[in-house]
């Protein structure tokens, strides 16, 4: 069965923030204590790691589910498919709605359900749920599409990732320079002239790994009892470069496919030349 993505959408915001945005915060240790280099430094180093020189934040009057939404609009109208006959829509994020200036989180109705009546879909049929599974929630959400359809159940399926992550951060963390905000969307349906999802690669580590992102109080110690998003970045680092080649390598063996034989990108038909499209899911959550 080939079941494949059909038709994909974004939404990028347009506020584009620079790294020297930051110049002016005032950046502390997790025990409150000061760095004792100066913002001009901490901002050459964060650069030279990671290599970000801007992000996006989402407009002060759209949300999660609105950019959500508005990926999802552009998916539907890539894939050329009717709306009314999607068998799910799935909306993998962490936070919920968030509004500007207010770091509590929104999620009932689920988001999901939000983009369903933003898409203005009457079926009843068409179910909405939200998928809570961290950074790799996207592809999570894609491979219950692929489950779905395989087994019968579904025919079509979005799949959403979005979140605005710059309105949980910590003004106080020089952490906070890694978040920024987005969405993506895509088509998955059966699609016998298309390509298909060849294989994917999933494990969760909990034993030690579990709160190498939590909710943590600011490093502020003045500030009232708000939580931010936080996170231990060099064990997240040692992490990924310890087991994604690994979960990376197990996809590629279950497909069948060499490494030798990967391509950065599609061939221009959006097929490769033996009639398989490139997708492939890769997935290691912590």
């Amino acid at each position: 069965m080939s079941i494949a993505i059909t038709g994909t959408g974004s939404y990028i915001p347009s506020l584009v923030v620079p790294n020297t945005n930051f110049e002016g915060h005032n950046f502390l240790n997790a025990d409150g204590s000061p760095f004792a280099h100066d913002n001009s430094v901490i901002i050459h180093k964060f650069k030279g790691i990671t290599g970000i020189e801007e992000r996006r934040y989402a407009e002060k009057n759209l949300n999660t589910s609105d950019i959500g939404f508005l990926a999802a609009e552009k998916a539907i109208i890539d894939a050329g498919i009717d709306r009314e006959t999607l068998d799910y829509i799935i909306f993998a994020h962490n936070f919920g709605d968030v509004s500007a200036d207010n770091s509590q989180s929104d999620s009932l109705p689920s988001l999901a359900t939000r983009v369903k009546q933003h898409l203005r879909i009457k079926n009843p049929a068409c179910v909405a749920y939200d998928l809570i599974f961290g950074c790799p929630g996207w592809i999570q959400g894609v491979i219950q599409a692929n489950a779905f359809i395989k087994s019968g159940i579904a025919k079509k399926c979005l799949v959403i990732g979005g979140e605005t992550l710059s309105r949980i951060v910590d003004p106080h963390d020089r952490d906070s320079m890694i978040y920024s905000d987005g969405a993506g969307a895509a088509i998955i349906e059966k699609n016998e002239n298309s390509g298909e999802i060849l294989s994917h690669a999933s494990a969760t580590y909990t034993y030690e790994e579990a709160y190498y992102l939590f909710f943590g109080k600011s490093y502020n110690k003045l500030k009232d009892d708000t939580k931010y998003i936080k996170m231990f970045g060099r064990k997240i680092y040692e992490f990924a470069v310890t087991h994604v080649p690994q979960a990376m390598k197990d996809c590629l063996d279950e497909s069948g496919v060499a490494i030798g034989d990967l391509k950065k990108n599609l061939h221009p038909s959006g097929q490769r030349k033996n009639g398989r499209s490139d997708y492939k899911t890769f997935l290691r959550s912590i």
